[in-house]
């Protein structure tokens, strides 16, 4: 059997749980067409709780087909782009499907983004309309970008009324010195509020005729840790196929109507957006949004919505292991626990399962494949493994050089491929051309993840390739060294680079952040003894480097560009 036969076999269907079929047919139906049908039948069940302010599907459509039919009367056109600027709120939820109803392209930009950043989206994207949080607007105006319509809501607008001051005050105490503009704004030409809005017009958009597999629904940007950020274009079929795999791959253990969903991941990024937010709104479930990741509010909103389904990223899982109040949780009433957005270290696992009784199920997905691609089966994830190709998907281990297929076992980059991927990179054929490639005949992406595939099909990651670092000739895995490092007992948090050296190409450099009783305590040469005893001494950093933090992204991943970029 080739290499590739291994994979294209399949071995890990073996293990996937009661009722999980290998494969699914995608219905071709519109993400319009999908929360139309779940908001009709689960009408009167609670859509959102925001801060304790509880929202039906019946109002989120009304509201939802009234911003659509404002958008359309203002002049918003089918494929035009809309851009949010907006924390995770009701709003966004509205906002986003809103334009999807009136044919239009959302591209969410990231709250924390400064004015280049947002200009930069702005523009290359084409967006015409934003809608912005008003305490973040100010970013946009001083991007000088032209916009037809800018559309301002204020968080309060949906809070219950004795919590509308509390929210003013966590919002200036994260987005500090943000005030929202003056009312005068609006006497501009192309500013709206958007409550006026959905007061104004009826819950009566116009019936869009959408191209399933080539309309696009949205233009998430990648974190642009290789040169400027891409946005992947997702269609509805990539959105509707990401649904309807995640939604098979846990069997019957899910019931649509019935889950209770914790949503404090950011919407505007891939993960929030499809698998939190869309995954949550198409199913009928009880979504319980956050606008910020309160330690408190998330374990007492667990406890008191009785939630059922907990998506979060391993940064928050080690920092909840060790919080004081994480055992108010009864963490085995939760059916779905999953970590993504980057790679679960062993001792976090380890650690979370001593401490609850439960095993965490890793996954990995990439804003190429709308969040979703690779899970743990239930009930049998393995420590150190993200897990199994989902249902109509094949994983597998290429040469990073070249287009051949590696044999099992092997670590090599990861290769993609299934129903939910992206046509490729809006504007960017080049990049388009690296990233989606042709073997044999068939479109896999190049993943950029290094990894490796056991004979049950399980999927290890090493590392990214652009972060693995060459010593000597000899390949050094950033995370295998940070996985070292923070199995210490003083240390908290490392991140780990290469930094140029004419003499042997890159020394091994980590950036290690200690727990506060052992700061000015343990010195870099007892760092450099540590991990010198648990692996080969060309990994054992040559450079250690003590910080209050290491620079995070979005999702709480270390943030290696940033490293880079200081080092050099």
């Amino acid at each position: 059997m080739s290499n590739k036969a291994v994979y294209e076999a399949r071995p890990w269907l073996k293990f996937y749980g009661k009722g999980v079929p290998a494969d699914v047919e995608v219905p071709l139906k519109s993400v319009v067409d999908i929360i139309d049908e779940t908001t009709d039948k689960f009408k009167d069940k609670t859509a959102v709780v925001f801060y304790g302010q509880k929202i039906s599907y019946k109002q989120l459509r009304d509201q939802i087909d009234r911003f659509a039919t404002a958008l359309c009367d203002l002049g918003v056109k089918k494929g035009d782009r809309v851009a949010l600027l907006l924390l995770n709120s009701p709003q966004f939820i509205i906002a986003y499907f809103g334009t999807l109803k009136a044919g239009a392209v959302v591209t969410a930009i990231s709250p924390v983004y400064v004015s280049p950043e947002i200009k930069y989206q702005l523009l290359d994207s084409g967006a015409t309309t934003i809608v912005c949080q008003d305490i973040l607007y100010d970013n946009v105006e001083k991007t000088g970008v032209k916009l037809d319509r800018v559309i301002l809501t204020s968080i309060t607008e949906y809070l219950p009324a004795l919590k509308k001051f509390l929210g003013q005050s966590m919002l200036r105490a994260v987005y500090q010195k943000m005030s929202a503009p003056p009312p005068e704004i609006f006497k501009r030409e192309g500013f709206y509020q958007l409550q006026d809005l959905l007061k104004k017009y009826p819950a009566k958009p116009p019936k869009i005729e959408f191209n399933i597999k080539e309309d696009l629904v949205s233009l998430p940007y990648t974190g642009g840790t290789t040169g400027l950020p891409k946005a992947a274009m997702i269609t509805h079929f990539d959105l509707v196929a990401a649904q309807h795999i995640a939604q098979t791959c846990w069997g019957d253990i899910l019931q649509p109507g019935k889950e209770v969903v914790i949503g404090y991941l950011p919407f505007y990024h891939i993960y929030g957006q499809s698998v939190v937010m869309t995954g949550s709104m198409s199913q009928g479930y009880m979504l319980i949004i956050f606008t910020t990741p309160d330690l408190d509010d998330i374990l007492n909103a667990i406890e008191n919505y009785g939630a059922t389904i907990f998506y979060s990223v391993p940064a928050l899982y080690e920092v909840l292991r060790d919080y004081h109040r994480t055992d108010r949780v009864n963490w085995k009433r939760i059916k779905v626990l999953v970590s993504g957005a980057d790679a679960l270290l062993e001792d976090t696992s380890r650690g979370w399962e001593q401490r609850t009784g439960v095993k965490i199920h890793e996954g990995w997905g990439m804003t190429e494949t709308t969040s979703v691609g690779i899970v743990s089966p239930y009930g049998r994830p393995k420590t150190g493994s993200f897990g199994v190709p989902m249902p109509s998907c094949v994983a597998a281990i290429v040469d990073p050089a070249e287009d051949k297929f590696l044999p099992i076992g092997e670590t090599g980059e990861l290769a993609f491929k299934g129903p939910q991927i992206s046509p490729g990179y809006w504007n960017k054929p080049k990049d388009t051309k690296l990233m989606f490639v042709e073997i044999d005949g068939e479109t896999w992406v190049r993943t950029g993840d290094l990894a490796r595939m056991d004979e049950e099909g399980y999927f290890f990651f090493y590392d990214r390739k652009r972060d693995m670092i060459k010593y000597k000739g000899l390949a050094v895995f950033a995370r295998e060294v940070e996985e070292v490092l923070t199995s210490h007992p003083q240390v908290k948090e490392a991140g780990v680079i290469g930094v140029p050296d004419p003499d042997v190409g890159e020394k091994v450099k980590a950036i290690v952040v200690l727990e506060a009783e052992a700061r000015g305590k343990v010195s870099e040469e007892d760092i450099i003894r540590y991990t010198a005893e648990h692996i080969a001494h060309y990994k054992v950093p040559k450079i250690v480097e003590f910080r209050g933090e290491v620079p995070k992204t979005d999702v709480g991943k270390v943030s290696r560009r940033e490293l880079r970029e200081e080092a050099l």
